[in-house]
């Protein structure tokens, strides 16, 4: 015969969630979330998405993410509102999916919004339900969201954050100014900054690493005491990516850290080659990592996907890098792909281009 315990009240300082990071920059690594995490992220997220019963989640990421299930289950519901789970995202389905079960809203990567603007021309959907769209998980050129936001009429509001803050700690706010190209304003509770490698604050328009503190940050990493030493210091999650503020208070992530490539002697960050290839029509997915340089260091090379049925000599995307960026900045090469490989969550997988650079 079963028993049935008497329900109990937990604390703040619980377990709710053990959520691992991708591993794209190493050994994926548990991330504790407590209950006192998730009340305050949940609360974050209902109070400037204006999250309330009648809104509906639409669920293409999986539950494993931190984005999947606190964003796109548990903040919708504890708004009082439902979601439906579609399983594996399909480009072909989804917006079938959402002519049927009329969401307001859903959260994707930027590899879901590019497949998506892939779609033939003559695909035009009903998307009047969807109040917003979010974009997390990586950052989003701006040449795309116009292109998703003309085509399909669905505002995206692009954030940041990571695991280790229980989802998000900036976004772009759904009212007021929206800077696309940047990840928005600090979220309610949380304190956001960007700092040199002192740990001082620097001046807006100025990279440095960012930092941020608040009821979001984890409880640490699962059986990692160091790891959490090195990454929590003083109250403040050390991200490791580089970003500026502008004189708006905008967050804009400039790039990984561990992505940035030092050519001879000067710091050259991947995102802004990328922006300038999304600048070209006919490209779907752009990434550039380091390949190593007997006499600079190392040099960046640009990996590129082309949209269905365009065809182009990378000469045409050398010639528009040699228009938007000085000589340090561009790429050495262009090769393309039939695709970028990719993790679980639909995160491009710089690790395995760089290997390939490698091979």
């Amino acid at each position: 015969m079963w028993a049935i315990d008497e329900p109990t009240e937990g604390e703040a300082s619980d377990l709710a969630l053990l959520i691992y990071t991708s591993g794209t920059t190493g050994s994926p690594k548990g991330v504790m979330l407590t209950h006192g995490n998730l009340e305050a992220m949940t609360a974050s997220f209902i109070e400037w998405l204006e999250l309330d019963a009648d809104d509906h989640s639409l669920l293409v990421l999986p539950l494993f993410h931190a984005n999947g299930i606190v964003l796109g289950t548990l903040s919708a519901l504890r708004a009082g509102g439902q979601i439906t789970i579609i399983g594996r995202f399909s480009r072909e389905r989804f917006f079938a999916e959402v002519d049927r079960h009329r969401p307001t809203y859903f959260s994707a990567v930027p590899a879901i919004y590019a497949l998506l603007c892939a779609l033939p021309d003559d695909v035009q959907p009903d998307t009047s339900s969807l109040r917003f769209a979010v974009c997390g998980a990586a950052p989003m050129p701006a040449e795309l969201i116009r292109r998703f936001e003309q085509r399909f009429g669905i505002t995206i509001v692009e954030g940041y954050g990571l695991s280790e803050t229980t989802t998000a700690s900036t976004i772009n706010p759904l009212r007021g100014i929206r800077k696309p190209g940047t990840v928005g304003l600090p979220l309610p509770g949380q304190r956001v900054a960007v700092v040199d490698e002192s740990g001082v604050a620097v001046e807006p328009g100025e990279v440095g690493e960012v930092v941020i503190s608040g009821p979001v940050v984890m409880a640490g990493y699962l059986g990692k005491p160091e790891a959490t030493a090195e990454t929590i210091v003083d109250g403040w999650l050390h991200t490791g990516d580089l970003g500026r503020f502008d004189e708006d208070g905008y967050l804009q992530i400039v790039d990984r850290l561990k992505d940035m490539i030092i050519r001879g002697g000067e710091n050259v960050y991947p995102k802004e080659i990328e922006n300038v290839l999304y600048g070209h029509e006919a490209v779907l997915e752009a990434a550039v990592v380091g390949l190593a340089d007997d006499v600079l260091g190392e040099v960046p090379l640009a990996y590129v996907v082309l949209r269905p049925g365009q065809t182009m000599a990378d000469a045409a995307l050398m010639t528009l890098c040699a228009q938007k960026l000085a000589p340090f900045k561009r790429p050495v090469g262009v090769v393309f792909l039939d695709e970028l490989p990719k993790n679980p969550v639909g995160k491009i997988d710089k690790r395995a281009l760089r290997a390939r650079g490698r091979g």
